[in-house]
Order: C-alpha cells, then sequence, then structure tokens
C-alpha cells in the first residue's frame, strides 16, 4: 500500500461511500483524517486499518456510540487494552445472543419451506 490513499481507493476497498467515510470522521470514529496540500482528504494506513476494525464491528451490529469509545480507546494508547478487551468481549457476547436468535428463526423458515413443499407435493398427486 502506497504511504496514503484517496477516499475513492478507501470508500471502494470497503465498499462504502464517500458520505459513511464522512459520517465515520464527524462521529468521532475515524480521527481527523490528513489532508493534502491541495486540501484533499488522504488516509493512512492506521487510518485504513482501523477502518477495517470499524466496519467489522458495525457489521456486526456494534452501534455508533461504542464504536467512537472503541476508537477513542485506541487513540489513547497501550494502557486501554483492558477496557477495549472488555468492549469487545461484551460485543461478541451480544453477537452470540443475536447469532442463536437468528439460527432459530432460520430453523422456523427452514421448517415452513418444508411444510410448503410437502403441500405442493401432495397437491400434484
Amino acid at each position: 500500500m502506497s504511504e496514503y490513499l484517496t477516499p475513492g481507493e478507501v470508500a471502494a476497498r470497503f465498499d462504502v461511500s464517500h458520505d459513511t467515510l464522512r459520517y465515520y470522521e464527524r462521529a468521532g470514529v475515524l480521527s481527523a483524517v490528513e489532508r493534502s496540500a491541495s486540501g484533499h482528504r488522504r488516509y493512512r494506513s492506521a487510518d485504513v486499518e482501523l477502518l477495517d476494525l470499524v466496519r467489522c464491528l458495525r457489521e456486526t451490529g456494534m452501534p455508533i456510540a461504542a464504536l467512537r469509545t472503541f476508537a477513542d480507546l485506541i487513540r489513547a494508547g497501550e494502557g486501554t487494552v483492558d477496557e477495549r478487551i472488555d468492549l469487545l468481549v461484551e460485543h461478541d457476547a451480544q453477537l452470540g445472543e443475536r447469532i442463536e436468535v437468528l439460527t432459530a428463526r432460520r430453523r422456523h423458515i427452514q421448517g415452513k419451506i418444508a411444510y410448503y413443499r410437502s403441500l405442493r407435493e401432495t397437491s400434484a398427486d
């Protein structure tokens, strides 16, 4: 990776819009992104690494406020590792509960599919 990435390169890499990138900045999830001499945003590798983790956490349901807290902890340095672990453990537990609920819902849907297929097969006889 070159020293900097443009907003377009970052947006394409993470399949997000430029608006999403700016939103993460405004929300305090990403720190103020550097700008070139011409005023264009440019993302460092640290920004990209954080965004990769942010997308993972966001896609698994972490609220923006918790993302901001997590990003603040990262920016605060190594002294916050225990707090980061606690936040991730809590998120993982919540994610596990959601997966259990979704798995049960999926089994219910699959049961309905089987039921309707059996109706179709019965009516074809």
